[in-house]
């Protein structure tokens, strides 16, 4: 079998583009029921894609902002679909892996709302072969920041050592990203004390409130930074109730006050999503040097695109009304209602 590791999901020859952000985490085959019912009794689903990382790339995409996915999918029509639309948001797919010989991962949401919302197929995935010694492809002196999330070492202990040996290579241009993204269902045989030790190692870190709270018992921004001091920028999402923002001064070493950014009002159609949403935009506003608020505003703003959407990606806020609500002074942002 030839290697595949220089071919894009297309099967065309790998061509190097310039990228500002780099994405890095497994990204499936989504289906999502078209009926109402338990799983069991539905028989219509819709295949779309989901993936915490693929999805950050695509709305960075949206923004402007040359953005990169890596990631391997399975050498079958899933994979084919997964790359095909990550790719349509202008992401750069050219380092995708094909795994000839293991299946793109899948996940299903199930409409009983006494079970699980969401069931995942994706151990022995093409992306939880994935490994360390991907690192050494990657381009990390070409891109200003590397983006990942806690679901990818919980898929195996090969895509642990990857996000160590991520976490360790040398920081020459880039600044590393890391959200939490808890999902409980994939932690069931592994230890998540990791997690810890992999935000710690970031420069800038996002995590929910919730999350903190469930993965380590750390309650409130406050809580949260005791736990996690070292990293230059940790941004605490708390829902509808908005985020905080915690920055190191570099020149004296230490934390500047909190900035807090309520969130907007928003006629919520589904959350999910948001979170990757918001962590685009916020890194966006940080490539193009914006202060504190207005990084964690374009956070909330693409959040709330996606909020109003059924979607996990979709086409940013009007650029005029994300310019106006962006230089809004406290009153105009807090009057502001989405709808």
């Amino acid at each position: 079998m030839p290697d595949q590791s220089n071919v894009s999901p297309d099967r065309t020859p790998r061509v190097e583009v310039p990228v500002d952000v780099l994405c890095l985490g497994e990204s499936m085959a989504l289906f999502v029921p078209t009926e109402a019912g338990p799983p069991e009794r539905v028989r219509m689903w819709t295949r779309t894609v989901g993936g915490a990382e693929s999805n950050v790339a695509c709305h960075l995409a949206g923004m402007g902002v040359a953005a990169a996915w890596v990631s391997a999918v399975g050498d079958d029509a899933f994979g084919r679909a997964v790359a095909d639309f990550v790719a349509g948001f202008g992401v750069d797919v050219s380092r995708v892996r094909v795994d000839p010989s293991r299946p793109t991962g899948l996940y299903v949401k199930e409409s009983d709302a006494g079970g699980s919302p969401v069931r995942y197929y994706r151990r022995g995935s093409a992306a939880s072969a994935m490994g360390p010694e991907l690192v050494a492809e990657l381009p990390l002196d070409q891109v200003r920041i590397v983006h990942t999330s806690g679901i990818t070492p919980a898929l195996s202990d090969s895509c642990l050592a990857l996000v160590r040996e991520l976490v360790a290579a040398p920081r020459r241009t880039h600044l590393l990203s890391f959200d939490l993204n808890w999902r409980p269902a994939l932690w069931r045989d592994r230890d998540p004390a990791v997690l810890r030790e992999l935000a710690a190692a970031a420069d800038i870190v996002l995590v929910g409130a919730d999350e903190a709270l469930a993965v380590w018992d750390a309650d409130g921004p406050a809580a949260i930074r005791e736990l996690l001091p070292e990293p230059g920028t940790l941004v605490v999402k708390q829902a509808e109730q908005g985020a905080t923002l915690v920055e190191r001064d570099p020149d004296t070493g230490r934390d500047r006050p909190p900035v807090v950014q309520p969130a907007l009002r928003v006629d919520v159609v589904e959350p999910v999503g948001a979170g990757d949403a918001f962590a685009a935009g916020f890194l966006a506003a940080t490539l193009a040097g914006a202060p504190p608020r207005r990084r964690l505003r374009a956070g909330h703003l693409q959040a709330a695109a996606v909020l109003r959407t059924t979607e996990d990606v979709c086409p940013p806020l009007p650029a005029d009304l994300v310019t106006r609500l962006t230089e809004a002074d406290d009153d105009e942002w807090a009057a502001a209602h989405l709808r």
